[in-house]
């Protein structure tokens, strides 16, 4: 796991400095840093970065003495760019930090003012807690735990098992106590110990702005933002980063000789998933096709004629037909002379919940119990690899922009999405008021202020009994129960009644703050991708392979903006995804695709997770014979136990959320039984945040 952490604080100034990486703490004489760093700036606000960092992801750019950028990840910007950048935040400008193609984080110091800046999507967040007499801040969780000895926040993770993609719910707070996050699209200032937490996105324009924009203007706008992020990883920085301080840790970055002798690692040079899917294919293609050799990468290219590498993995544990059609479109698409096609056998140990073992993350994610599955085909993979990851939630309608639509006055763009949504049902005898039930949702959802629709899912919440329902059967019920402000997650129906008040409770006092100044669909849709990069995240760090890069440019800032200003009329329409990436496609050359490209294939991955929990039901049940989630009120282990068999069984329940209480588990486990704390120096904290553990005699929930 790679990281950025530093702080800001008045008494720093008075620290001791030590040798590189062991930066003065707020009392005198006395040091702390963290294990395995390397030191960017020091005293008086340090900074580090943690982890496996090759060196042409860190580059730092100075102006003068107290004035200075440090940019980790990958950034497409040349020195030039990246100064020009630091004098408009200096100024106050920074979104001008947000701008530039690729995926990254900054860090920003002019004088004692710090700015880090986060992400939209929410993949490369940033967290803080008051420490000292100032502010600690990194890109990740847990050493932020470490330093302040936090213990678990279990309201959190009971709202994280209720609302999991409800922003009132969750709030700023994280699985730690006294460690919060920064909103996605927010920056985090800090100033002579002060701190201030500051959006750089203009919001209530947006809606106005994409209804300005025309079709054709959007679409491009996607495709000049999709072949930027994607050239941003193939091509080498224009001009080389400024000298860094030297490496003293144990994990420094690894050379092209280093990677290349690596054993077990993966190949060097460019690779990406090639499933048949759109999102993968899209980025394959375009990385294949852009000029130059798409294996060649500063630090660690293959030299020239390499090809890319085309990932396909062949689930042989779920046969079906669906897997055969995607291997021959993916086989169809390999035929490009550019691209070099590996297929992966996926057996029985490639299964959902084959693999309950792992390494610990920095929160929990319904990942975890896939992440061995997507370990064993990122294997296969290159040091660089590209994934679609994100291209549903930022290209797809979630079913509350309808509402938006009717808001917009543009009642005959529901009629496509609402027949659809019948078709979908199949032919039945209540077919044909379809289109009148999505309408009347729609408009209900349309005219529900924001206040009275948190209020009602409250309400929903402390009448747990509601929650007990069966998993909805077609597209057109999931689609009328996402038509609301809010909506209980699919693990809700099996948290106990006083977990699911906690929950009522943090969403009663959220709706007391000033209302969002978004439409319900564009607040749902911006929750959805939030959940969904926080849950790639962990996916990252479980199926971590050392040396190796996942790249999934559909979360960068610049595609994520590009398809927030697409037309609601244009991305509710079926298939609007598939349409968009063929544009894209068709606009940078690419125009033979094999039949049925753009299919969904959702079948064969519920086939196999219902398949591995089969296979795994005995595991899982040990695993809820005295659950840590009992110990801390939020489940009956007994219930849950209920429920695994039943959906071992072929009952239909929602296995969505038995993955989330069962990777809950499973972190919760692995965060008690890890051994050591993330920093060093004889200011360093003396025990491991969440030491104590949770305990039966422990009160079942805080507030």
């Amino acid at each position: 796991m790679r990281w950025l952490v530093g702080w800001s604080s008045v008494a720093a100034r008075f620290g001791a400095v030590g040798t590189a990486g062991a930066v003065g703490a707020p009392e005198e004489g006395r040091t702390v840093h963290p294990v395995g760093s390397q030191l960017l700036w020091g005293d008086p606000d340090p900074l580090w970065a943690v982890g496996d960092w090759r060196p042409d992801e860190i580059r730092v750019v100075s102006v003068g003495a107290d004035t200075r950028l440090a940019v980790l990840g990958c950034c497409a910007a040349s020195d030039e760019e990246l100064r020009v950048g630091l004098f408009a935040a200096r100024g106050g400008a920074l979104r001008h930090l947000s701008a530039w193609p690729g995926s990254y984080t900054a860090v920003a110091q002019v004088g004692r003012r710090v700015t880090v800046v986060g992400d939209l999507a929410g993949a490369r967040p940033v967290f803080y807690t008051p420490w000292a007499t100032g502010t600690a801040y990194a890109t990740a969780a847990l050493p932020l735990a470490d330093l302040i000895e936090a213990q678990l926040d279990i309201g959190h993770l009971a709202a994280l098992l209720a609302c999991p993609d409800v922003p009132e719910a969750l709030g700023d707070s994280t699985p730690y106590a006294g460690v919060r996050r920064i909103p996605p699209g927010h920056a985090l200032v800090l100033r002579e110990g002060s701190r201030e937490i500051t959006g750089y996105e203009p919001v209530a324009s947006l809606a106005v702005a994409a209804a300005q924009v025309d079709e054709e203007s959007a679409v491009n706008g996607v495709r000049e933002a999709l072949v930027a992020a994607v050239r941003a990883r193939l091509t080498a920085p224009r001009h080389a980063p400024e000298t860094l301080p030297p490496d003293p840790g144990p994990v420094p970055g690894m050379g092209p000789a280093e990677r290349r002798a690596a054993r077990g690692g993966p190949a060097p040079g460019i690779g990406a998933d090639l499933s048949g899917g759109p999102a993968s294919a899209t980025l394959a293609l375009l990385a294949a096709g852009l000029p130059g050799n798409p294996g060649t990468v500063l630090g660690h290219g293959t030299g020239a004629g390499e090809r890319l590498l085309a990932v396909t993995f062949n689930d042989l544990a779920v046969p079906g037909r669906r897997g055969e059609a995607e291997l021959e479109r993916a086989g169809a698409i390999a035929a490009n002379p550019r691209l070099h096609h590996v297929v992966v056998a996926g057996d029985e140990e490639a299964l959902p919940y084959a693999e309950l073992a792992g390494p610990l993350t920095d929160e929990p994610g319904p990942s975890l119990v896939i992440a061995e599955r997507h370990r064993r085909r990122l294997a296969s993979g290159s040091a660089d690899h590209f994934t679609g990851s994100g291209a549903r939630q930022v290209l797809d309608a979630h079913p509350a922009r309808l509402a938006d639509l009717l808001m917009d006055r543009q009642r005959r763009h529901l009629l496509r999405p609402a027949a659809a949504l019948a078709k979908a049902g199949g032919p039945s005898a209540h077919s044909l008021f379809v289109p009148l039930t999505v309408y009347r949702a729609a408009r209900k959802l349309a005219r529900t202020p924001y206040r009275t629709g948190i209020e009602s899912a409250a309400e929903r919440l402390r009448r747990d009994a509601d929650l007990a329902v069966a998993e909805a059967e077609s597209p057109l019920d999931a689609s009328l129960a996402s038509l609301a402000w809010t909506r209980p997650g699919p693990a809700a129906r099996w948290l106990t009644g006083e977990a699911l008040a906690e929950v009522s409770i943090r969403l009663m006092a959220s709706a007391t703050r000033p209302a969002t100044v978004l439409r319900p669909g564009e607040a749902r849709a911006r929750a959805a991708l939030a959940r969904y990069a926080a849950d790639h995240r962990v996916l990252e760090q479980a199926a971590e392979i050392r040396s190796q890069r996942l790249h999934a440019p559909f979360l960068d800032n610049q595609v994520v903006r590009a398809c927030r200003a697409l037309p609601e009329a244009v991305r509710v329409q079926p298939g609007a995804r598939a349409a968009i990436l063929r544009t894209v496609l068709a606009g940078s050359g690419v125009r033979d695709l094999p039949a049925g490209w753009g299919a969904p294939s959702h079948a064969s991955s519920s086939a196999a997770v219902r398949a591995g929990l089969r296979r795994a039901i005995d595991p899982l049940i040990a695993l809820f014979e005295a659950p840590l989630l009992a110990d801390a009120g939020l489940i009956e282990a007994r219930t849950v136990r209920r429920a695994l068999r039943a959906a071992a069984s072929g009952e239909r329940l929602p296995m969505d959320g038995l993955a989330d209480l069962i990777s809950t588990e499973l972190w919760l486990r692995r965060l008690l039984s890890r051994r050591g704390t993330c920093w060093t120096g004889t200011a360093a904290p003396k025990q491991r945040a969440v030491a104590g553990g949770v305990t039966p005699s422990r009160p079942p929930l805080r507030a």
